[in-house]
């Protein structure tokens, strides 16, 4: 599966295209490593030494345990409040950041990131937490630019895995249940909200109703900011990617998909021949031929670019140029990486940050609307 940051033929440039997952090449490559792992681990524990839970985990919280989470291979039990937190994916570190909980290992930003291999949402969070990177408290970092990165999530000695948002595979879960207890996505590949995330994970962790808080104070921040924009009520919209380099070059994404769902969430409709489209559908992009470009019919499209020179182009080019949207001056085309990636793998820390400079784009692709 191609990552949900970038779709079709965009998934394959550089590490921009980092698929979220490859699967070991073999039986007996997986079996070593996983051996490998449990001797580092009888020999020693090479993760951080610091809790992944407040050292003072109140009594209410340890009494809701064991709990039981279904997902898409099952369902998986956790018998106490978990103390060593691991995180795969993206989005997961997010949430549990936000409930106050320091992950001991999670996966670098490799793209989008910064030169910590962070983001500026997560940074904040986690310095809140005295557990800035840098510092002794801070979470391990571990590369996924190869897939789920089996032998450093097992050296960190995890007491639960989570990956509420995330494309893993059966055998990706398999695995990593020889590790410790996962928490996989409900049902889509990279198509679960932020809000089902945020509620997942408060469940696995003993904090349920500091998710259910989470989750409505997120979205009471979203709606006072949504507010200031009224231009935006109803506007039709389209989420895609465009690339006049690519005789491919159009993906659009679908419902499952969570740059749409936030969109819809604010009061905008999505276009309704995406909305047709992603009917039975279980992926999260659509791939659209560019000689039909003049059918994605919306008020605004909104796309991702490498530079300010692909926007002249998209503008110029005989097919993508008629699409209605960005005929009419309507389309949103940020090359803002960290920006694209707050809106992508949204999550209760993304979010609030991206609004201030998200939101003035739409509204002025709004404004534009004939």
């Amino acid at each position: 599966m191609t990552s949900p940051l970038f779709s079709g033929p965009l998934a394959g440039r550089g590490s921009a295209g980092t698929t979220r997952r490859t699967l070991l090449k073999t039986a007996g490559k997986a079996t070593a490593v996983l051996a490998a792992a449990a001797l580092t681990l009888t020999a020693c524990s090479t993760g951080p030494v610091s809790s992944a839970s407040d050292a003072g985990a109140t009594t209410s919280a340890s009494a809701q345990f064991p709990v039981t989470i279904k997902h898409v291979f099952g369902e998986t039990t956790i018998k106490e409040q978990p103390k060593r937190v691991v995180t795969v994916s993206w989005v997961n570190d997010d949430v549990t950041i936000a409930l106050g909980v320091v992950p001991v290992g999670v996966p670098k930003n490799e793209w989008g990131g910064n030169d910590k291999g962070s983001t500026p949402w997560k940074d904040a969070a986690l310095e809140k937490l005295g557990a800035g990177f840098g510092s002794d408290k801070a979470p391990a970092q571990f590369s996924e630019a190869d897939g789920i990165n089996f032998t450093e999530i097992a050296k960190l000695n995890p007491d639960v895995i989570l990956g509420a948002y995330s494309g893993l595979t059966e055998e990706d879960y398999k695995k990593l249940t020889e590790i410790a207890p996962v928490v996989a996505h409900p049902e889509l590949a990279y198509g679960t909200s932020w809000q089902d995330s945020t509620s997942i994970i408060g469940k696995a962790l003993g904090k349920e109703a500091e998710a259910t808080k989470l989750i409505a104070d997120t979205e009471a921040t979203i709606k006072e900011k949504v507010a200031a924009y009224p231009q935006l009520a109803d506007k039709s919209f389209i989420y895609g990617n465009l690339e006049p380099a690519k005789s491919n070059g159009v993906n659009v994404y679908t419902a499952n998909d969570n740059r749409p769902k936030f969109l819809s969430a604010i009061g905008m409709q999505l276009a309704p021949i995406v909305e047709e489209k992603s009917k039975g559908s279980k992926e999260f992009f659509i791939e659209w031929s560019a000689e039909k470009a003049n059918e994605l019919e919306s008020d605004i499209f909104v796309t991702w670019v490498p530079d300010s020179k692909t926007t002249e182009s998209i503008k110029a080019d005989p097919l993508l140029g008629q699409i209605p949207a960005v005929k009419n001056g309507a389309m949103v085309a940020d090359s803002d990486n960290t920006l694209t990636l707050s809106i992508s793998a949204s999550s209760p820390l993304s979010l609030p940050w991206s609004l201030d400079t998200f939101l003035p784009q739409l509204a002025k692709a709004a404004d534009a609307v004939k």
